[in-house]
């Protein structure tokens, strides 16, 4: 079956060049590599889809081939070549306004490949590729998708393919070794959702509202062995509004953080912005936002502060979310069930310490939670487990009179 593969994939790169006869043979050869690669890093399913923007990608470069544009004031040749390197969704919107911008009139660079994860796997072996991936597909940009950024054939490939003059890198998850950094000419820029140097590592957005950061931020910096340690480009504060969740925050600050970027390519093309002009950061100012795992999303109310669980349930809006214990009614018998905490607020008021529950007075209340310290954690909106997300009255009217409790989980007590 390989080997069938295979054989078609060179027919049809040998039909391609066969009719683009007057493109030079280093570009199509480029070509089909990028395809080849894409081949490799997915399902029989991709490779399908790809073989077939194989020719179409081959047609359209010899139509335009012989073009020309009176209203361009760069050439293709003069242009900065720039790979762009990213996964979700956020970094897919980076993607879509640094092409746009690329295509305007005068524009000093070009976007000539995006290097993203690897497509996943779905249920009933449906692969799907990521975001940015997807987005690369629309727009026709040819895409690398290496299991390891270390890798020396994926490395070799970049070098004498795509040949970067500069990198852009968004969220793209996976640590750049050394070989990749000296490629690129002008060096390597990366949107980083924070005021760096707080909040270096995996999960700046989430750490600092969980930290309750205010002002938030974004960073475009060069990138460098060290993770986040890059010397500073740009940097741009914006207010935290108390309520504000990652979900809102970080799409939000790598809008921000694009423009930034922006802003600054051309500088960079140009060399009036470096490595060694750049801001360097102080390293006594530095904290890293370490990777988030499953079980920081419990509220501890017997331990912490309303404010400081309000913050978590900000933090942790995307995953892992947050979730408390509760029983109903007056059985203490009565298995607790897992309720999930999707929306809350800080009430100003305070109250004496009790594991009751209770619907405040007014039309619109939530679920009021008495913490540690008496201060009040109003759930606004909850899912308890197998049921959809609701607010607090629809809750309430469903238990039909029975009372409500916040319990410990056995291994917390």
């Amino acid at each position: 079956m390989g080997q069938l593969f295979w054989s078609k994939l060179g027919t049809l790169t040998m039909l391609a060049v066969v009719s683009s006869a007057l493109v030079p043979s280093r570009q199509m050869i480029g070509v089909a590599a990028f395809q080849c690669h894409w081949a490799t890093c997915g399902h029989h399913a991709v490779r399908n889809v790809r073989l077939v923007s194989l020719t179409k990608r081959a047609q359209s470069r010899t139509a335009t081939l012989f073009s020309t544009d009176a209203d361009s004031d760069t050439s293709a040749s003069e242009k900065a070549r720039v790979v762009f390197l990213g996964t979700p969704d956020v970094a897919a919107e980076s993607l879509k306004a640094i092409v746009k911008d690329s295509q305007k009139n005068g524009s000093p660079y070009e976007v000539v490949g995006v290097i993203t994860q690897p497509p996943k796997r779905r249920k009933r072996g449906k692969v799907t590729p990521s975001p940015v991936g997807l987005v690369a597909e629309e727009l026709d940009i040819p895409v690398l998708c290496p299991e390891k950024a270390k890798d020396p054939e994926f490395l070799d490939e970049l070098e004498s393919t795509l040949r970067p003059d500069l990198c852009i890198t968004a969220a793209y998850g996976q640590y750049l070794p050394k070989r990749f950094l000296a490629m690129p000419k002008y060096g390597t820029l990366n949107i980083h959702p924070s005021l760096l140097p707080r909040w270096r590592g995996a999960s700046p957005v989430q750490r600092s509202l969980e930290a309750g950061d205010d002002p938030i931020g974004v960073s475009v910096l060069f990138t460098v062995s060290k993770m986040d340690a890059g010397p500073l480009v740009s940097q741009e504060e914006h207010k935290a509004h108390p309520n504000d969740q990652a979900t809102v925050v970080l799409p939000y600050l790598f809008n921000v953080g694009t423009g930034l970027l922006l802003d600054a390519l051309p500088k960079v093309i140009s060399e009036e912005i470096t490595m060694e002009s750049a801001t360097t950061q102080n390293e006594d100012e530095v904290t890293l936002a370490k990777m988030i795992d499953s079980s920081e999303g419990e509220l501890t109310v017997w331990n912490d502060s309303a404010t400081t669980c309000h913050n978590k349930v900000r933090a942790f809006s995307d995953w892992p979310g947050t979730y408390m214990f509760f029983r109903f009614g007056d059985d203490d018998t009565s298995d607790p069930v897992k309720v999930k905490i999707i929306q809350t607020q800080v009430l100003e008021e305070t109250a004496v310490p009790t594991n009751q529950i209770e619907l405040g007075p007014k039309k619109g209340d939530g679920l009021r939670i008495v913490c540690a310290d008496g201060s009040i954690l109003e759930c606004l909106l909850v899912q308890p487990v197998t049921r959809k997300v609701m607010d607090a009255k629809s809750l309430v009217n469903g238990l039909q009179g029975k009372t409500m409790q916040w319990v410990q989980p056995p291994d917390a007590e």
